[in-house]
């Protein structure tokens, strides 16, 4: 078994915390899981406005950790960016970036914490992948949309800060050509709806078991597993989801028009026992965007909501992320 493979099972190996988390509040029936481990803090405490190494390989990549203090929402953000090797000994080379959104739960050190930098750093030993910045940040569970009664407002942080906060302290390449979205199950939606409200500011999306419901899930009688999933719905979308609100956001209204969506490189993939119903959504924005002449990869393979199916797609969204990097929209987008 080489190295990569090596790596992989590793990922898949370790439980992903926020995975975790996701899974005891959606998990489609009640099971016992194991507590997740402790895992180390990688943001230096009183990080100062220059970004702090704080986990590197020999000759391989970098991570940097460190709070970005948001004024939209009135709070430090904890970002984390995993630089490409060479990056450092290359002082003038700027870089395409991907940006990473966790699920459920998730927070900007998700790809440390799985070890998953470790897979990426050996797959750009290999050079099966060219270097390009990978950053993501806290999401505290906001589905990256702007909050419904205006108490959490993640996507103007998301597009307005983050963005700036990215181009002002890293080295990387102007244009929606050199940035790049990747999510996974709430990440997948927040990947897809900011793509698809801002498709002039990105080049490719990849998303993966993504929360697509066509409506927001409706509480059962004493049903505490719907309970736990519409308590986090709740504090973004409203108790109940405001469905004006929710469609508003929806990817699948995001997705106006072939020509809305021209030049943006899509794929997005979900488990065919996914368990929450995602793969059913999936497969209806497949058809909508089928309809609509849209350009896209879609994919259902075996598998579940849970982490160990995301580490074996994620080699394959990160080539396809790196794939479009500075590529010119084809003809037929």
């Amino acid at each position: 078994m080489n190295k990569a493979l090596r790596w992989l099972a590793l990922i898949v190996f370790v439980v992903a915390a926020s995975w975790l988390l996701d899974r005891q509040e959606f998990a489609p029936h009640p099971s016992a899981h194991p507590a997740p481990s402790a895992q180390p803090a990688l943001a230096a405490p009183g990080a100062t406005s220059a970004p702090q190494p704080a986990h590197s390989r020999p000759a391989g990549a970098r991570v940097v950790c460190q709070p970005l203090r948001s004024a939209i929402l009135r709070r430090r953000v904890n970002v984390c960016a995993l630089l490409p090797p060479g990056y450092a000994r290359h002082a003038h080379r700027r870089y395409p970036v991907l940006f990473y959104l966790p699920g459920l739960g998730g927070n900007a050190e998700e790809l440390i914490q799985t070890q998953a930098w470790m897979l990426i750093d050996e797959l750009w030993a290999r050079r099966q992948l060219p270097p390009f910045l990978i950053i993501s940040a806290d999401s505290f569970n906001s589905f990256y949309v702007n909050a419904y009664d205006g108490r959490m407002n993640y996507e103007n942080f998301f597009m307005r800060e983050l963005l700036a906060w990215e181009r002002h302290h890293f080295r990387t390449l102007p244009g929606r050509r050199n940035r790049a979205l990747l999510g996974i199950s709430m990440g997948g939606y927040g990947a897809l709806h900011l793509a698809f409200k801002y498709p002039r500011r990105f080049g490719s999306v990849s998303a993966h078991s993504a929360m697509l419901l066509r409506r927001p899930p409706v509480q059962a009688v004493e049903d505490s597993l719907s309970a736990a999933r519409l308590r986090y719905l709740g504090r973004i979308f409203g108790m109940p989801p405001n469905l004006r609100f929710w469609e508003r956001n929806s990817p699948f209204t995001l997705a106006q028009s072939r020509r809305h969506l021209a030049g943006l490189a899509i794929e997005f993939d979900c488990g065919e026992q996914d368990g929450y119903g995602f793969e059913r959504g999936a497969l209806q924005l497949h058809r909508r965007l089928v309809r609509l002449g849209v350009p896209h990869e879609f994919h259902l393979y075996p598998g579940g909501h849970t982490w160990n199916y995301f580490a074996a797609r994620l080699p394959g969204a990160l080539a396809f992320a790196a794939a479009h990097f500075g590529r010119p929209p084809s003809r037929t987008q």
